[in-house]
């Protein structure tokens, strides 16, 4: 029973969502964003309910969440580190800290640690070109990273 009345809350919440912001031209992601704001990830059942409103098939707002990387399909962790790895970042060394990054977290990308810390994601350009690699863990910019800086980010993650 507890389970259908969460079901039930979780439809109406994305349906409010819906009647507050459907009136906008093109509202599919405000709809979509606000969504994610309100749950912290997109729950599977609102493609339905967003498709049936916008009058779209429900592969039309698959298509728009998993086409943009900031959509989750998961609850993100406590922390969600954004690793740039756009071409700047590429020829500064993100692979390499990429892979220390994994190999410390013990995760891969779009994953989150065992214990809910640490979301990790790869994102595309954060634009700080010029001061590559760069990291954006919680909204927060981090530049000219370094061995010495990711170990101060992921202890900083990890307390």
């Amino acid at each position: 029973m507890n389970i259908r009345v969460a079901a039930d809350d979780v439809s109406a919440r994305i349906s409010a969502v819906i009647a507050e912001l459907q009136h906008l031209e093109g509202p599919m992601l405000p709809i979509l964003h606000r969504v994610q704001e309100e749950f912290g990830y997109i729950p599977e059942v609102a493609k339905q309910i967003i498709a049936s409103a916008l009058n779209l098939s429900r592969a039309e707002v698959h298509g728009v969440i998993t086409f943009y990387h900031d959509f989750r399909a998961q609850p993100a962790g406590r922390h969600v580190l954004k690793l740039c790895r756009a071409e700047a970042c590429q020829s500064m060394g993100c692979e390499p800290l990429a892979e220390t990054i994994k190999a410390k977290l013990g995760i891969d990308w779009h994953e989150t640690t065992p214990d809910g810390a640490v979301t990790l994601e790869p994102v595309f350009c954060l634009g700080l070109c010029a001061q590559a690699p760069a990291a954006m863990l919680d909204g927060e910019l981090h530049a000219r990273l370094d061995e010495h800086c990711l170990s101060d980010i992921l202890a900083e993650v990890r307390s």
